[in-house]
């Protein structure tokens, strides 16, 4: 069954093409009536925007600008190959999509980016650290016309246009729901690890812990959480004064995004270690797994969220409703029993994740 066309929307409104497309394209012009018909005939057809053909036929581009947190740690490195595996197929598309990296966890950085975004920009997709600043900023940038999404946590839910990423209350209470279920038969004192409590994802991630892990039935202790403002030396010094002030500690859920001090603390510890759930399947948490260190990983699908990302921006742009269930992202657990196989592993041999 062939799409409706633009010429089948001006049929059922009873309208001229020249019409149907003026209010397509919002140019103004037409009677309200008119206008009404159109966005029925629209609604009642499924009529969906051609967008490459409707840029041709501007001789335009869309343009998108990703803000992502710069490092060197898995998250953020394959958050960022999931937007650059993107630059050439949407260039098919006529859309352009440019870079800016800033520091992790830096709402005064990511600020300072927005502020510098181009007028010619159509939308803008950043990982946001919840402030004032920023927020005033994206209220600014939306007064302008230039709209803003907002990647891996709802930062700023007030002002952006669109979220895209996992519910992250929902992720928590996987992670509190799994450490339970390791508890079993016992009791327990779970020890959270955050980024920044600034960090809306972490925060909310923190809260979802929280509230599966005072359910009654079980005596799990939950401790306060440690920041460690996903560095890796940060998160050295601050997990092994923890585990010396708490050697009761039979559980820890690593909130935030990079794990490789986690790691070196976890490898040094002697059996029985504590049951770890963290976050992102990277090469170091890969390594964790295949190694024990690590006893389960929710991943929120970094190249998907990026894919959809893009998506939700071309509808804003295009002026169509991007308001789909479908954009929900549903994580994936992964267990050392169904890691899916990585690129690096050959004739049975495992890449070993040292310094990523």
């Amino acid at each position: 069954m062939r799409k409706p066309t633009l010429q089948d929307v001006a049929k059922a409104a009873g309208v001229s093409y020249a019409t149907a497309d003026r209010v397509l394209n919002a140019r103004g012009g037409v009677a309200q009536k008119s206008v009404l018909r159109v966005q029925d005939a629209i609604k009642n057809l499924g009529y969906e925007r051609d967008l490459h053909a409707a840029n041709l036929s501007r001789g335009r581009h869309f343009q998108f600008h990703f803000i992502l947190p710069k490092g060197d740690h898995g998250f953020f490195r394959l958050l960022r190959e999931a937007v650059e595996a993107e630059l050439v197929p949407q260039r098919a598309d006529r859309v352009i999509i440019s870079v800016t990296e800033v520091p992790a966890l830096d709402p005064d950085a990511q600020a300072e980016a927005l502020e510098n975004t181009p007028p010619e920009c159509d939308c803008v997709a950043l990982v946001a650290t919840e402030a004032p600043r920023l927020s005033a900023v994206i209220d600014a940038l939306s007064a302008r016309g230039i709209a803003v999404v907002t990647l891996v946590g709802d930062a700023a839910p007030n002002v952006r246009v669109a979220y895209v990423g996992i519910n992250n209350v929902m992720a928590g209470r996987t992670a509190g729901r799994l450490l339970r279920m390791a508890h079993t038969a016992r009791p327990g004192c779970v020890l959270p690890i955050i980024g920044a409590l600034s960090a809306r994802d972490h925060r909310e991630r923190l809260a979802g812990l929280g509230a599966v892990l005072a359910e009654q039935g079980q005596k799990i202790t939950t401790l306060p959480a440690i920041s460690v403002h996903d560095r890796p030396d940060l998160m050295r010094t601050g997990l092994a004064q923890a585990l010396a002030d708490h050697p009761e500690i039979t559980g820890i859920y690593s909130i935030g995004a990079d794990n490789r001090g986690l790691l070196d603390v976890l490898e040094n510890l002697p059996a029985p270690r504590p049951f770890v759930v963290t976050h992102e399947l990277t090469l170091s948490t890969r390594n964790g797994l295949e190694r024990g260190l690590i006893d389960a990983v929710i991943d929120q699908k970094p190249a998907q969220e990026v894919a959809l990302a893009i998506d939700v921006m071309k509808s804003i742009a295009a002026g169509r409703d991007w308001r789909d269930p479908a954009r929900d992202i549903t994580p994936t657990i992964f267990l050392r029993d169904n890691l899916p196989q990585h690129e690096g592993q050959k004739d049975g041999r495992h890449m070993i994740a040292d310094a990523i």
